[in-house]
């Protein structure tokens, strides 16, 4: 018989991340009481009346501390993590401010509390970033602050679900591309999310008195050394796609990618490719798991089995194929909208005005008519570009085409055979933005 699962109430912090969300419902799965938090849950991700939406982030310590005494909090993990600096996120705030006012509030909560914090690997004379070095700072100060705690370090995490480098890589795997030889030689040791599941699961049930599970820093990855290009490998066998002709992408457009990432983050996006990706990507992931072993016993799944224990389906490869498509989709929409409405109003003004003369169009109304269409466009394309107002432009820009179609065909009809086809291919347009409008969710 299995012991018992010791009776464990869990505060899990960034439960609509990949790690979170995994754990949460791990844990539960197993018997514990998981009450997760996060700032949002989609619509889907929110399985229980237990997972909460709290600004957390803007709690103070005795807040916190009030938080972990209302749900009779035994053990916080805490997953939660920004890549870089952008509007809206702060890697200081989240990964050190925050984890110093977690800590002041256990101290002061009056209860007995494991922490598990979710760190990186990597030595900290090989912090480069922002991230990197703020990450390493909360270690600091866990470590520091004589809480029984426990710092977990995964290697490249493979999961069922994939956000950001995780849908990059399952991305490159699926299309003509291959990482230059530098970036593919890389040190990538992986991680099954089953092994971080069950590490934190094993650790939640120790009595908090075990100096085996506390002020522990484990790296969890499998022991045998991987590279990037290797871990590429394996989704490719997955995806079938092994024999597929590449094409080597150059490391300069790499770095312009990243430029770009960093660019689309200012709008409120999350890309994949930002500057800090591309540093963490270059300097790999790598570390010592046999600590670990052999306290937890817990033997990691390598490479081979995380991603092969289950065949891509149709929505795996559809999803790998899509991810990269999905940025230029809407990068390209918010430019047609944009510099189409913008060339109208100010560099083909008068021929835009002699379309709707020419067809009998009022002489009052040509001006008004030719200002107000260019400016929704490039509003238009403006609200498509800001993430959080992309559905509501691109809904818009439906709208606006379906009625420029039906304009035409009752003011102009003859627009519809003109020998560029302007008309005929609003069509595809629309299309192109619903596809855009369908693929917006991250989680």
């Amino acid at each position: 018989m299995s012991e018992p699962i010791p009776a464990r109430n869990i505060l899990v912090l960034g439960a609509s991340g990949l790690i979170g969300r995994f754990v949460t419902d791990d844990l539960r799965a197993r018997g514990f009481h998981a009450v997760g938090i996060a700032r949002h849950f989609s619509p889907a991700q929110r399985v229980t009346s237990f997972d909460l939406e709290w600004p957390v982030m803007s709690m103070d310590a005795p807040a916190l501390a009030r938080l972990l005494r209302d749900h009779e909090i035994d053990v916080v993990v805490n997953c939660l993590g920004v890549l870089q600096d952008s509007p809206g996120s702060d890697t200081r705030a989240v990964h050190r401010d925050f984890v110093e006012r977690l800590l002041e509030a256990i101290r002061g909560s009056g209860r007995a509390i494991r922490l598990i914090h979710i760190s990186i690997t990597g030595a900290a004379n090989q912090d480069r970033t922002a991230f990197s070095m703020t990450k390493r700072e909360a270690e600091r100060l866990i470590a520091a602050s004589g809480i029984a705690s426990a710092i977990l370090r995964p290697g490249f995490v493979i999961a069922p679900s994939a956000y950001g480098g995780s849908a990059l890589l399952r991305a490159l795997a699926a299309l003509p591309f291959e990482l230059p030889k530098r970036e593919s030689a890389t040190p990538f040791q992986p991680v099954a999310i089953e092994d971080i599941a069950a590490t934190i699961a094993w650790l939640a049930g120790r009595d908090i008195a075990d100096a085996v599970a506390s002020a522990v820093t484990w790296d969890l990855m499998q022991p045998q050394p991987v590279t990037l290009g290797r871990v590429i490998g394996q989704f490719r066998a997955s995806f079938g796609t092994s024999d597929m002709p590449r094409v080597t992408l150059p490391g300069l457009l790499l770095d312009l990618g990243a430029k770009l990432g960093d660019l689309a983050s200012r709008l409120g996006w999350m890309p994949p490719m930002r500057s800090t990706a591309i540093a963490e990507l270059r300097r790999g992931v790598s570390g010592d798991p046999s600590c670990w072993m052999a306290v937890s016993g817990i033997v990691p799944k390598t490479l081979a089995a995380a991603v092969g224990q289950r065949p891509a389906t149709i929505q795996d490869k559809w999803f790998a194929r899509l991810y990269l498509a999905k940025a230029l989709m809407i990068a390209s929409l918010a430019l047609f909208w944009t510099v189409s409405g913008f060339i109208a109003l100010f560099v083909s003004y008068s021929a835009a005005t002699e379309i709707l003369s020419a067809h009998g169009f009022p002489p009052d109304l040509v001006a008004p008519v030719t200002v107000i269409t260019s400016l929704m466009d490039m509003s238009i394309g403006i609200l498509i570009a800001f993430r959080r107002t992309s559905a509501l432009g691109l809904i818009a820009g439906i709208v606006a085409s379906l009625g420029y179609m039906a304009g035409a065909a009752i003011l102009t009809p003859d627009l519809w055979i003109e020998p560029l086809g302007a008309l005929v291919k609003t069509g595809p347009a629309i299309v192109l933005m619903l596809v855009a409008l369908l693929t917006l969710d991250n989680r």
